[in-house]
């Protein structure tokens, strides 16, 4: 076994034979033409399992050089896929260019995030991967290759989990600069959230719901309006009470969160936290399942019903809504989507054992996994929730034929 080390939870210690910490995308390549066995492609270490996992080689490529390229006729800029959200979005930012929506980190890998379907927030936003307009890879010998939006194997590489290659630069959708303005209310009770929960997941161009599931009332809504498009929030919304003065999530510093109260740059205020911060607590597990939209409220409900059983184990759950896309393995795929997020105290035990209670409670709802942290689907049930799946394998394959890039985790949940 190598020194790999562990996620960036500590959540799972790679047993990989090998790391190579790659300097250059043909040092990458020259891995895949002389390495025996599989090797996998690893980020920025925010997944919370085996997924980037292997028997073989791991190779990441977080220290190639970003190399960005600005395609302004296009609205496109590509980019080294072992770069930070964060690092890209100051290098658009002094350019007068942004993205459309960032995730809670900037701290994660542009192709760690995309292969696993990772999101900001909004009713209108779609996750990460939607941005994507094209991508190289390697493939099993080190031979690059590109896709791009509207070819045919584009809607099962997108989000391909890292099943078929090494993803090495990709191309993103981009947009004039804008500024946002964080606002953070709290005391909206649940029963008005859930008889109207659309009124609020569509007050602004992002909005994320911080709470527990027992409790009255939730504890905070993060309201990011874009300046020019969004109505202000005031106090007295829904009931709510706007907040003065930096908030703070669970035992974190409020000092690493994003500026709340005054209007700043895009990639200043879409994520919660800064990336000269301290990303989220650190020492949790993180679950989240994706269902329709329309029924929000429903599984919501569901959901606290297990209140007792949750609450104990959870430092916060997260509720943002992702629109719909037609990626073969997203968890928006076809459907306006809300994501319930758990980040959980490192209680392995305990967790696993409340993650079925939580499946069976939303079952009725067609819940769908982040690939990226933890649940409890089988192959079986992964089939049923992303419908596209057996599509998305029979490319795997025919790129990968002798499985190079096939690891326990994905064969047990059917993906390879």
């Amino acid at each position: 076994m190598s020194d790999a080390g562990v996620t960036w939870a500590g959540t799972h210690t790679f047993g990989a034979a090998r790391l190579v910490m790659a300097r250059s995308i043909e040092e990458a390549a020259e891995v895949l033409r002389s390495a025996d066995g599989p090797v996998r492609a690893l980020g920025t270490r925010h997944s919370f399992h085996d997924l980037a996992d292997t028997e073989g080689t791991l190779v990441s490529l977080v220290d190639v050089p970003a190399d960005p390229v600005l395609d302004e006729a296009a609205h496109t800029v590509t980019v080294g896929a072992g770069t930070r959200y964060g690092v890209l979005a100051l290098w658009l930012e002094e350019r007068g260019w942004a993205l459309a929506n960032m995730g809670s980190l900037p701290h994660i890998s542009i192709a760690g995030a995309t292969q696993t379907g990772t999101h900001g927030s909004g009713v209108g936003n779609g996750n990460l991967s939607s941005s994507v307009e094209a991508l190289e890879f390697l493939d099993a010998v080190g031979t690059t290759v590109t896709v791009q939006r509207g070819d045919m194997d584009f809607h099962a590489l997108a989000v391909g989990l890292g099943a078929f290659g090494v993803v090495t630069r990709v191309t993103l959708d981009i947009q004039p600069t804008y500024q946002v303005q964080q606002s953070v209310l709290a005391g909206i009770t649940w029963e008005d959230f859930l008889a109207d929960s659309d009124h609020l997941l569509a007050a602004a161009y992002s909005v994320s719901v911080f709470t527990k599931w027992g409790e009255p009332t939730l504890e905070q809504v993060w309201v990011k309006a874009r300046e020019g498009r969004d109505p202000a929030i005031a106090s007295g919304w829904m009931g709510g009470t706007l907040l003065d003065g930096p908030t703070r999530l669970v035992d974190g510093d409020p000092a690493d969160l994003t500026e709340q109260g005054t209007p700043g740059a895009w990639l200043h205020r879409l994520p919660h936290f800064r990336l000269d911060g301290t990303p989220s607590n650190g020492d949790e597990i993180q679950t989240e399942y994706f269902v329709a939209r329309e029924d929000a409220a429903d599984a919501l409900r569901a959901v606290r019903e297990l209140a007792p059983a949750i609450d104990p184990l959870l430092m916060i759950t997260e509720l943002r809504t992702v629109a719909a896309d037609g990626l073969w393995l997203s968890g928006a795929y076809g459907r306006d989507t809300l994501a319930i997020h758990f980040t959980w105290r490192n209680l392995p035990g305990p967790v696993a054992a409340v993650l079925p209670k939580i499946e069976a409670a939303l079952a009725p709802f067609a819940p769908r996994p982040h690939w990226g942290k933890w649940h409890a689907f089988d192959s079986e049930r992964i089939a049923a929730a992303f419908p596209r799946l057996a599509d998305a394998r029979e490319v795997f394959e025919r790129l990968d034929p002798h499985g190079r890039f096939v690891n326990k985790h994905l064969t047990r949940l059917g993906v390879r």
